[in-house]
């Protein structure tokens, strides 16, 4: 991938619809159906996955001349995990009843394949600043997806809304189990992609 010609607009942009990491590329599933249980919950983690996603992009952009090819996937994972470990312990220290409801999820950002992609992809290929826009784009892409399906699990399964009764009784306490998850974000990809193709349809007719 050469250098990007988009503006700082257009990577956020791309991050959240074009990209979506969750809805798009279907990337770092694992945590989209087993910790996206509550909006809570996924937000939560889509802070922790954007803090770490801007921050590994713009270190592995700023040192990019600096690393041999052959260490390339080392030195993204190395540096991942030291932003990991940072949010880790400040989640841990403000934050540690979310913290605790989150379990192992967020030591396991270091494995989460969108972060490592976008390293590969176009960190070590864009500036600093580009890189800084692209991982907003994704983190918050990220966010969005994870918060979707908190808000539809958490409403549909428990009742509830950030933790307040909105409906007085659990209507289908399918939706908390892992299988509503993947049932979730199949139908989710649906909609993105059939929203894709009335735009392009819009757009084939206008020229």
């Amino acid at each position: 991938m050469a250098a990007t010609t988009k503006t700082n607009m257009q990577l956020v942009v791309n991050g959240l619809l074009n990209e979506n990491p969750i809805f798009r590329l279907a990337l770092s599933m694992c945590p989209a159906v087993g910790i996206s249980t509550t909006v809570a919950n996924g937000l939560l983690l889509g802070v922790a996955v954007l803090f770490v996603q801007v921050f590994s992009s713009c270190t592995i952009a700023l040192i990019k001349d600096h690393i041999h090819p052959r260490i390339r996937i080392p030195t993204y994972t190395l540096t991942i995990a030291t932003w990991v470990t940072v949010i880790d312990l400040v989640l841990a220290a403000f934050l540690p009843v979310a913290y605790k409801a989150m379990g192992i999820f967020v030591r396991l950002i270091v494995a989460f394949a969108i972060i490592t992609m976008r390293l590969e992809v176009f960190a070590c290929r864009n500036t600093v600043i580009a890189s800084f826009w692209d991982g907003i784009g994704m983190g918050f892409g990220f966010m969005f997806g994870m918060v979707t399906l908190g808000a539809v699990r958490e409403v549909m399964g428990m009742g509830t809304f950030l933790g307040y009764d909105v409906l007085g009784f659990r209507p289908m306490l399918f939706f908390v189990l892992p299988a509503a998850g993947f049932f979730l974000v199949g139908f989710m990809m649906a909609v993105f992609n059939y929203v894709e193709t009335l735009y392009q349809r819009r757009v084939k007719r206008g020229s």
